[in-house]
Order: structure tokens, then C-alpha cells, then sequence
């Protein structure tokens, strides 16, 4: 069993502003996705990925909102598609820009600036 109980990044995670210092808010909406991986006798993944937006833009809140089912698709697809060794060998800072590329891709009325992860464990 390989498990991030405190990841990469985790210390800067933990010490993120304020949310009144960045005028954003954490969408936490995704929630936590269990994710079975490629292996022949398939690992699982538990992850939870959050990300800061500003709450005044209404609109692109209910886009996000709305794309929440397609993120987690994103997600699924994504690390589902490796084994329990390559996830080990994958800085968590590659993992977090691939899945931010294809969120941003989804979206039309805004971006997303950066992803965090405040469970990431590899069960193998």
C-alpha cells in the first residue's frame, strides 16, 4: 500500500490565504472519488480535489456547478488509466496540471488556476 496522508504541497495546501486576502472561495463540489486503477487486480485511488473561485462571479460558479459531474468524469478516466506503480513513479504536481489542463478545457466562462488535493491515497 503506497498512501500521500500528507502529499506533496500539503504544507503549502494548509497555508493558503484566507479566503478574504484572495477574494476566492474553495469549491469543494467534486467531493471525494474512489477510483479503481488499470492493474490486472485493480488498486484503488481516493481522492479529493478542491480549487479556489471567486464567489461574486455568479455565472461561472453555476458552470461550475454544472461541470461537476464532468470533472469527476475527468478525474475517473484520468487516473484510472494508469497502474498502482506508474501513479507511485507520478510527481503529484504533473497529476494535479494534467487534470487542471482538462478542466479548463471543459470551461467556457472561466478558468480554473490551480488544483489541490487534500487526499490522494494509492491502495495497491
Amino acid at each position: 500500500m503506497f498512501s500521500h496522508d500528507n502529499p506533496p504541497g500539503y504544507e503549502q495546501m494548509n497555508s493558503l490565504p484566507e479566503i478574504g486576502e484572495i477574494g476566492g472561495q474553495t469549491f469543494t463540489g467534486i467531493g471525494r472519488i474512489r477510483i479503481s486503477t488499470a492493474d490486472p487486480q485493480p488498486g484503488m485511488v481516493i481522492l479529493f480535489v478542491s480549487f479556489i473561485y471567486n464567489p461574486d462571479d455568479k455565472v461561472f460558479l453555476e458552470e461550475l456547478v454544472l461541470k461537476t459531474r464532468d470533472f469527476r468524469e475527468i478525474i475517473m478516466d484520468y487516473i484510472g488509466s494508469f497502474t498502482v506503480e506508474d501513479l507511485q513513479k507520478r510527481e503529484e504536481e504533473n497529476i494535479k496540471h494534467e487534470l487542471l489542463r482538462r478542466f479548463n478545457a471543459v470551461l467556457r466562462l472561466g478558468q480554473i488556476e490551480t488544483l489541490f488535493f487534500s487526499d490522494f491515497m494509492i491502495i495497491g
